[in-house]
């Protein structure tokens, strides 16, 4: 059996039960999105509202990335992430019964809370338990696991939508969460002793977070992770209503159509795995970046030429969310690796910051009309100019692909 550093014996199945739970932090933002017009008709709201639940989770998750992510240093992982998962569990309840669209925005948001323990703790786990290649091999695993959630979810989600209700979408979330209680509960061990274990300090984790803001290509890649993240989640809210409401899909027919774009950005995350140690860095991300900007092209031209097609918008995002499945994963490396120490808090900060950006972007694609495939292809095109500038002045910015930052590592030395 193989052992912590520490030298604590860690069981087989830990693995099995982190890739069973970090796609929780993403089942909830994705199964539900073919809900989303018939939510506008059953809750008497807009669709511009009705998207705002979408960014309500992610608000909550990128508020609560650090403070989960301290809490789970000082008193042990086991008993956070299952604190987590009963607030998943009862929000989730909450949103299957609510009635008041005011009131499921607020239990989205608390939901978003219990969601990103799912997330930020199951990589805190397993670098508890390995360290180099090991580690390394099991957080390819987590980042598949975590990948396949927006692939297979919304097709999940258009069926349970089409032939029964979307209140019962919610209530698979809940019951998804309830079953991984027992899981984590009966075989998962707490992976960080109580000799490890840091009281929360709120002037070292401020230290840390101002070397860390104040390091301009870390800031850079944080942004260009946070740009192509919103793309990809733009598209959960802006395509069921091209599909559904312009092209009169079923919400089974939108959910098979999201599974090939959502494969389209998995093919994109698998590739960065495999072309990340064989191609250069700059190459591989401005290779991505095309690939975007061309996805974000062929949206904008064929409603600016009024083919409003399913081909049409499928292509076009299939190329775009290929490109954000590169830049995503390759931008949350590097910012991590300019870093030695204090990983954990570094890898709060970048979630958190990069669900800062996304929750901006669609506030900003709940406004956008949704006639044709043209607001989503010129936000693609304002979203690939930013990255497409930051990329090459942080890119730039570095000695060369392979060399590490100069940069020190923030100090968190108790006194």
């Amino acid at each position: 059996m193989p052992t912590t550093p520490n030298g604590v014996p860690v069981p087989r199945r830990v693995v099995v039960i982190l890739l069973l739970v970090i796609p929780l932090s993403q089942i909830p933002l994705d199964i539900y999105t073919p809900a989303l017009p018939q939510m506008v008709t059953d809750l008497d709201s807009s669709a511009a509202v009705v998207q705002n639940t979408v960014t309500a989770y992610m608000l909550g998750m990128s508020l609560a990335f650090i403070p989960v992510g301290l809490i789970a240093d000082a008193v042990g992982r086991k008993r956070t992430l299952l604190t987590c998962l009963a607030i998943l569990v009862v929000t989730s309840v909450g949103c299957a019964l609510v009635q008041n669209i005011t009131v499921l925005l607020g239990l989205r948001f608390v939901q978003g809370v219990g969601g990103c323990a799912c997330l930020v703790l199951a990589y805190a786990i397993a670098a508890d338990c390995y360290r180099g290649a090991k580690l390394t091999s099991v957080s390819g695993l987590l980042g598949a696991a975590w990948g396949l959630a927006p692939v297979l979810a919304p097709a999940v989600g258009g069926v349970l939508v089409q032939f029964i209700s979307w209140r019962l979408v919610f209530g698979l979330i809940a019951l998804l969460a309830a079953l991984a209680v027992p899981l984590v509960v009966v075989g998962l061990p707490e992976t960080l002793p109580k000799e490890s274990r840091s009281p929360v300090d709120a002037t070292a984790a401020a230290r840390v977070l101002r070397a860390a803001l104040r390091h301009r290509i870390f800031v850079g890649f944080v942004l260009v992770f946070g740009l192509m993240a919103s793309a990809q989640m733009v598209f959960g809210v802006v395509a069921p209503f091209l599909y559904q409401e312009i092209l009169g899909f079923s919400p089974a027919a939108y959910g098979a159509v999201a599974l090939v774009v959502g494969g389209a950005n998995l093919l994109g995350e698998l590739t960065c795995g495999a072309l990340a140690v064989r191609v250069g860095t700059r190459r591989l991300a401005f290779g991505a970046w095309w690939v975007f900007v061309l996805g974000a092209l062929v949206l904008a031209v064929t409603a600016g030429m009024s083919v409003v097609t399913a081909p049409a918008i499928t292509i076009g995002a299939c190329l775009a969310l290929a490109g954000c499945g590169v830049l995503c994963p390759q931008m949350y490396g590097l910012a991590l690796g300019l870093f030695t120490r204090n990983l954990g808090l570094i890898g709060g900060v970048v979630t958190a910051a990069c669900y800062l950006v996304v929750s901006a972007a669609m506030a900003v694609a709940g406004v956008l009309p949704e006639n044709s495939q043209a607001p989503l292809g010129w936000l693609y095109l304002a979203l690939g100019a930013g990255a497409g500038i930051l990329l090459l002045v942080t890119t730039s910015a570095r000695q060369s692909d392979s060399s590490p930052a100069e940069a020190p590592a923030p100090r968190t030395d108790r006194r």
